[in-house]
């Protein structure tokens, strides 16, 4: 027979056990692209070839190249909850249209809170919705 005390104990820790288990690492969710180079899935500007793309290093660190700039930043992931932190951009001669749209895509990824995987497309969740598609060729 099992004391109450002891079985009392066991299940509280299956519990603590359990509930802890979506805290896991960044690292343990493969289905985030780390390490992976994805694409912002627009249509070139107008008089421009270029289309912004994110390079994801397997701990998070991003090279970004925009319309224009092009910078580092950081991803942290925990489950489906994403935080971007953007870091100090090369300013590059550029007309204003453009420049405004790499303020806007830095923002919108700065307030993206959440994000989801859709085979090889990644969508950056936030008060705007950033569609990205992997690079896999």
């Amino acid at each position: 027979m099992i004391p109450i005390k002891s079985a009392f104990a066991a299940a509280v820790a299956t519990v603590l056990l359990a509930s802890t288990a979506n805290f896991a690492p960044a690292r343990a969710d493969s289905s985030f692209p780390f390490g992976m180079e994805m694409t912002l899935d627009v249509s070139p500007m107008p008089g421009s070839k270029r289309i912004p793309d994110l390079d994801i290093g397997d701990n998070g660190e991003t090279v970004l190249e925009l319309w224009c700039r092009g910078g580092k930043g950081q991803f942290s992931v925990a489950g489906n909850t994403v935080i971007f932190v953007a870091g100090p951009m090369q300013e590059r001669p550029c007309p204003a249209d453009r420049a405004q749209a790499d303020d806007e895509l830095i923002a919108a990824l700065s307030e993206a809170t959440n994000w989801r995987r859709q085979g090889d497309s990644i969508f950056f969740v936030g008060p705007r919705t950033l569609h990205f598609r992997l690079n896999t060729n």
